[in-house]
């Protein structure tokens, strides 16, 4: 047999085998072991710093403390010179602006401090910043086939989730290293028909409690590649 004939055979075979074994959940088994080694997301506990850089807007800082076994999450966020503070300690909400906790019905509107925004962003960063963990809880989907996609020359595995429509509609996919499994960008679908919605390319790591997260996350559209802004990750 034809020694390249041969090469092509063994390589084909060793991909047709990989296919075989390596279904999305093994995939997504083998990054929560890179991002939460030691298991701890589900008893997180825990303050980190996310600091917000949009384009002709100013620079928005927010505390978030997560405390999951005592149901505790509280987000303080400083921006042009105000402090907006949402708690959500078991079933009971406080807010507070400029420490005070008797605002008028126009701060609230105005800046959107009320339980049910309190409740969205809790929902929001620890979804984003308990990936790809979260990816574990009922009414993902995980499509089983893993596919290759190489972006600027660097292959990825690529693992593409859908979601109960309790839950949410849209599509998303996420992309990882094939050598450490990391996850390096994520980006999402409303209707991908028409290519809307946004991709979000990671970049460094920080341990939080034992995690590792996305230091830096920069945001951009999927039609244009619009820059939308980046977030930075810090302990203080």
């Amino acid at each position: 047999m034809n020694k390249n004939i041969f090469l092509l055979l063994c390589f084909l075979g060793h991909q047709f085998a990989l296919a075989q074994g390596f279904e999305g959940s093994k995939l997504l088994d083998k990054a929560i072991a890179y991002h939460d080694p030691e298991a701890k997301w589900e008893t997180f506990n825990a303050a980190f710093v996310v600091t917000m850089e949009t384009p002709n807007r100013p620079e928005r800082k927010s505390i978030i403390t997560v405390n999951f076994p005592a149901s505790f999450f509280s987000l303080e966020v400083y921006q042009n010179e105000n402090t907006l503070v949402s708690i959500l300690d078991k079933k009971e909400c406080h807010l507070s602006f400029n420490g005070a906790t008797d605002f008028s019905e126009e701060i609230r509107k105005q800046y959107r401090l009320d339980c049910d925004r309190a409740e969205f962003y809790k929902k929001y960063y620890t979804y984003l910043y308990g990936l790809p963990m979260k990816l574990k809880n009922p009414g993902t989907l995980i499509d089983p086939k893993v596919n290759e996609r190489r972006i600027e020359g660097k292959p990825y595995w690529v693992l593409k989730v859908n979601y109960e429509k309790e839950v949410g509609e849209d599509t998303w996919y996420f992309y990882f290293d094939q050598k450490t499994y990391a996850l390096k960008q994520y980006q999402f679908y409303h209707d991908e028909s028409k290519n809307d919605g946004e991709y979000i390319i990671l970049e460094g790591e920080l341990d939080v409690n034992g995690i590792k997260m996305p230091k830096d996350r920069s945001w951009y559209y999927n039609s244009n590649n619009q820059f939308l802004g980046i977030d930075r990750l810090t302990n203080n």
